[in-house]
């Protein structure tokens, strides 16, 4: 049997030296806390502006791996003060499956303290073109997406039980499509609700994403938070692996395939008893397809310039990056 071009395999790293094309620019902080959100968002914020959408996974309720809550305020609260959180409803039944259960668990979880969120599908869906895709060709959207100028991705980067990896990519093409029809037409296959694995869910996810940031333009901007990296993704909350990956920092790019290649890499540049778990997730899920299929959509590139903002904008690598990090203190 012929092996599989490798280019297309969601289970093999590809190293740097193998990637070809432009360089993005990917700012970097070991800072985990709002300020050090802050102080990378600084770098990418430059076309941001009118009515701005903060997409990120608002959690499970008592979800311990999300970005902290705390967190969001202080940085909304510098930075965004007029902007809305937005979230949709899940696929799957739980907390998150109805509106009125999902605000509910935004109360329980403590983000009605300090804003208001909008889950877009609560009246209804959009539907929006996807440009070049193969498998399809529009993505049903939250109704109220649309309606936004500005888009700022906060990711919880962790690993996922059916992506690999819980990037910017899998934030946007997931978290934005709706709860029924939208996440349907990602995760259904043949009449089965969950039929869809590993290269093909992987290419779905990334269509949805690139639905929405063609939507965007220039306007949006993704943030990576590299910290309590278990191997589940934040819709599994209190029944999540324990995390095993020691926390990295905060990274930040307009390019969103930069941006997730680069909290790849620094996962593979870890000694192997520190990323073994998370790596494991990733290729057994074929989790590098999202990285390889954004690339063939022309969403990004897998090359990138890594600005250390901690020591006076030094270019490093992704070794050096993960320099000295140390397990997972809960």
């Amino acid at each position: 049997m012929m092996e599989k071009d490798t280019k297309k395999n969601g289970s093999r790293y590809v190293p740097y030296a193998e990637r070809t094309g432009n360089e993005s620019i990917v700012y970097f902080t070991r800072d985990l806390s709002p300020e050090g959100m802050i102080k990378v968002y600084d770098r990418v914020k430059e076309h941001i502006g009118g009515k701005v959408a903060i997409k990120l996974h608002t959690g499970e309720p008592h979800g311990p791996n999300i970005i902290p809550p705390e967190w969001v305020r202080v940085f909304m609260e510098k930075e965004l003060p007029d902007a809305t959180i937005i979230e949709t409803n899940t696929y799957y039944e739980g907390d998150r499956y109805t509106t009125e259960q999902h605000r509910k668990t935004l109360e329980v979880n403590g983000w009605t303290k300090f804003t208001t969120v909008d889950i877009t599908d609560e009246h209804g869906t959009a539907m929006l073109p996807v440009k070049g895709g193969k498998w399809f060709t529009e993505m049903s959207v939250g109704n109220s997406l649309p309606d936004y100028d500005s888009m700022v991705t906060l990711t919880h980067f962790k690993g996922h039980t059916m992506g690999g990896f819980g990037g910017s990519n899998k934030n946007i093409g997931i978290g934005c499509a709706d709860g029924r029809i939208g996440k349907g037409m990602i995760h259904a296959k043949n009449g089965d609700d969950w039929g869809v694995v590993e290269e093909e869910l992987m290419e779905k996810i990334t269509e949805s994403t690139k639905a929405a940031i063609d939507h965007f333009g220039q306007h949006v901007v993704y943030v990576n938070v590299m910290r309590n990296m278990s191997v589940s993704c934040d819709c599994e909350g209190v029944d999540a692996e324990p995390v095993t990956t020691p926390n990295v920092g905060i990274l930040a790019s307009v390019d969103i395939l930069a941006a997730d290649q680069a909290s790849v890499d620094m996962i593979a540049a870890m000694s192997e008893e520190h990323r073994h778990d998370l790596i494991e997730r990733i290729e057994s899920r074929h989790g590098y397809r999202q990285l390889s299929y954004m690339k063939e959509m022309g969403m990004g590139n897998d090359r990138y310039v890594l600005i250390d903002v901690d020591n006076g904008d030094a270019r490093i690598d992704a070794a050096k990056a993960v320099e000295g990090v140390v397990p997972f203190v809960g």
